[in-house]
């Protein structure tokens, strides 16, 4: 997986220890309804495409770059689904630790090929709503609030 070299940086003073990092994820929709995923080279779980904002970078201009990135599909950002502090930190292999707050978006698909266009995947696909694979919670929810087309969700902590 390729960590920006701000996040290399910052880790040769801070270790291991918990970085709190923006982060944005992506539901790209074709034209046929279909929503593009990826089968995450870390964990091998199919998933919508993701990552890291780079410090300056806009979050949707992240989501753009990303899914071009990772899968040869040009977008464009329609709409923020959700905002969302991650529950639980990730624990990496070489015991870095990180929390993110994920800005996910509905974008479309406006040109590129689907494939793998670097290391951070194994597959690439367009997937019909009705066959998509196995994946975690967190890409379903965004499915989901992408084809309910609601408000932007958000999480509030309930006060004691």
């Amino acid at each position: 997986m390729a960590t920006p070299d701000f996040i290399l940086e910052l880790r040769k003073t801070a270790g291991h220890q918990l970085l709190f990092l923006p982060g944005v994820s992506a539901v790209v929709l074709d034209d046929r309804g279909r929503v593009l995923l990826g089968r995450r080279a870390d964990t091998g779980a199919w998933a919508v495409i993701g990552g890291i904002v780079e410090p300056g970078e806009q979050p949707a201009d992240c989501a753009v770059r990303e899914v071009e990135e990772e899968t040869g599909v040009l977008c464009v950002p329609e709409r923020v689904l959700l905002v969302e502090t991650l529950r639980k930190p990730v624990v990496y292999a070489n015991g870095d630790v990180c929390q993110y707050m994920d800005v996910a978006f509905v974008c479309r698909a406006v040109g590129g090929e689907a494939r793998v266009n670097d290391d951070e995947s194994t597959e690439v696909g367009w997937f019909e709503i009705g066959a998509l694979p196995e994946m975690k919670r967190f890409s379903h929810r965004r499915i989901e609030k992408a084809l309910a087309d609601g408000p932007t969700w958000f999480r509030t902590t309930p006060s004691a």
